[in-house]
Order: C-alpha cells, then structure tokens, then sequence
C-alpha cells in the first residue's frame, strides 16, 4: 500500500511538471535566429498588447514583455547591422488623431516614438489596411509579430523589409529596361 501511494504520487508530480506550460520563447533569441532567413517582403510587426492574433499560416507571433519602444529599437538595430535588410517602416494613420483627453499620455508617447524612428522614412495608413497587407502577406511569407506590453491605442509599428543591396530605383530602371527590351550591358 505504501509502495502504491509513493508511486501515485510520483505519478501526479510527473504529470504535473508536464502540464505546465513550455516556456515563452526568447524574442530576442527568435530575432537573432530568423533575421539572418528573412528577406525582401517579410514583415516584423512591434506592437501593442491587443493586437490581434492572426490566424495566416506564415504569421508567427510572440509575447515580448518588454516595453514596445525598447523591443522597436531592438529589431531597427538588428536590421540596421545586417548586410541584406532595410526596413520599411510603417505606422496606424490613426495614432495622429488620437486625443489626449481619450488616452493619457498619447501625446508623450508619439514624441517618444518620432525620436525612435528619427532618420527613418516611415508612412502612415489606416490600421485595417496594414493588418490587411500583414494578412496577406502571412498567406506566403513569414511575418514575425512582437507583442510588447504597450496600452496605448495603434501604437503598432510595422516593419515591412526589403533589400539593402537593391534600392527602389534600381528596381524601377530595371522594370523599364525590360519593358522596353533593352538587356543590360554584357
């Protein structure tokens, strides 16, 4: 009898220890590992604590607990130092009309959040229209979501990132050459 209630409860620890929940994944970690695999037309979106968890394929989301301008500067570091990526930077048209008297401290945060992207082209467009590029984009490609702790109202930043050895104009007069037949030079 003895025998039999040790072994129970040996039994319950055991099946107690693995039902616990695995661990959070390390943001940082994740970063560092998928950065060198991302390219051009992936996304890394830093956003705010309710932000949708999106059922795409390709969408890959994880719970920072970090504060959002602290994970933000993280990921342009990262994409700064890596020899393939630029970002393009994009934000919730929405976050320039949102009133003080509707969120305290709206105002310090966006003062907060232009220093962060200061020396960055960044463009603003309806929240539902950037959650619908992500969406879309979570369909093929592989959009890393970070969560941060942040409750302020479209607050997200998405990232969208492109080539660092190919510029926007590049790609133009390439698509006019080829439009018009003209081979580059051999």
């Amino acid at each position: 009898m003895r025998r039999l209630s040790t072994l129970l409860v040996l039994l319950a620890t055991t099946m107690a220890c693995a039902a616990q929940a695995a661990p959070r994944p390390d943001w940082r970690g994740t970063l560092e590992d998928e950065l060198p695999l991302l390219g051009h037309r992936n996304w890394i979106l830093i956003v705010d604590s309710a932000y949708p968890l999106q059922a795409s394929p390709g969408v890959e989301t994880i719970e920072t607990d970090a504060p959002q301008l602290e994970v933000l500067r993280h990921v342009l570091g990262a994409i700064d130092r890596s020899v393939h990526l630029r970002p393009d930077i994009f934000v919730d048209r929405e976050l320039a009309f949102v009133p003080e008297e509707d969120a305290s401290g709206i105002s310090s945060y966006r003062r907060e959040l232009q220093a962060a992207l200061g020396g960055y082209a960044v463009e603003s467009l309806p929240h539902e229209q950037l959650i619908g590029r992500v969406d879309e984009a979570g369909r093929t490609m592989h959009v890393l979501v970070l969560k941060s702790r942040i409750a302020v109202p479209y607050s997200s930043v998405f990232v969208r990132l492109n080539c660092r050895y190919w510029s926007d104009d590049a790609e133009k007069r390439m698509r006019a050459r080829m439009a018009k037949g003209e081979a580059a030079d051999r």
